[in-house]
């Protein structure tokens, strides 16, 4: 069973890591995939075949999520040629671990703008469409550490605090329209973010801590995201999913 049949996604930050499992378990469940990526074009071609591949229309585009004009001209792009967005999965972020004392001003903004008012540029362009439609699922990218905090990662916690508030507002704002708004707190997740979590003490430390005794997948997270796009979460709006093997417990 197809889950997202004819449906279009957009998911942004998605030629690597968990942007990109979500886009290839979207297409294998039917989705169209309308994709951003910033630098690595050879990346983002090779994500574009294979979803294609799923026998589902992708289109990749280079555009920075925390820019908000380079996301209003990518969703005009998307609707001129998918005609309609049903999903939107924001996934762009990065991080810039520092202790506060050593953080610079520039890094916090990098961090905010790409992670949280990236959140803020994305929504807004799509809930035109959806409420046009009067349907949609809007599906944010939050963290443990946006629940939790850690030392040396204040920028990445508050950003990801922030889409969990902006999150919870959407639902309240767009319930009426039949848009859910919803977002995942993964936990640690091997990817490229956190390779370097993998190995020695910290390792150790980090799986002590967590409940099911290991990190997680992409794959994991991704379904978890074609839960919360699909009908199967058709009464559930506002709501942060911790996928994080019970750190949050």
């Amino acid at each position: 069973m197809k889950l997202l049949e004819n449906k279009t996604a957009i998911i942004t930050g998605a030629s690597r890591g968990i942007g990109e499992a979500i886009a290839l378990k979207f297409a294998e469940h039917g989705a169209h995939i309308a994709f951003t990526y910033l630098s690595s074009d050879e990346k983002a071609k090779n994500l574009e075949d294979k979803l294609i591949g799923f026998g589902v229309k992708a289109k990749a585009y280079k555009s920075n999520a925390g820019v908000y004009a380079e996301c209003e001209s990518f969703v005009n792009e998307v609707l001129k040629e998918f005609g309609t967005v049903d999903i939107c999965v924001n996934n762009a972020g990065i991080s810039k671990d520092n202790l506060l004392l050593r953080l610079t001003p520039e890094q916090w903004d990098e961090v905010i703008n790409t992670n949280l008012k990236s959140v803020f540029n994305m929504t807004k362009q799509v809930i035109r469409p959806m409420m046009k439609a009067k349907k949609g699922s809007i599906v944010n990218m939050s963290s443990i550490i946006g629940i939790k905090g850690n030392a040396g990662q204040s920028s990445y916690a508050a950003s990801k605090a922030g889409i969990i508030g902006f999150t919870k507002s959407m639902a309240h704002e767009l319930g009426s329209r039949n848009i859910r708004s919803n977002a995942i707190a993964p936990g640690f997740i091997e990817t490229d973010m956190t390779h370097y979590l993998k190995d020695g003490d910290a390792a150790k430390s980090f799986l002590n801590s967590i409940p099911l005794g290991r990190f997680g997948s992409a794959e994991e997270i991704a379904n978890t995201a074609l839960f919360l796009a699909s009908d199967l979460s058709s009464y559930i709006t506002g709501q942060v999913i911790s996928a994080c093997g019970g750190l949050n417990i």
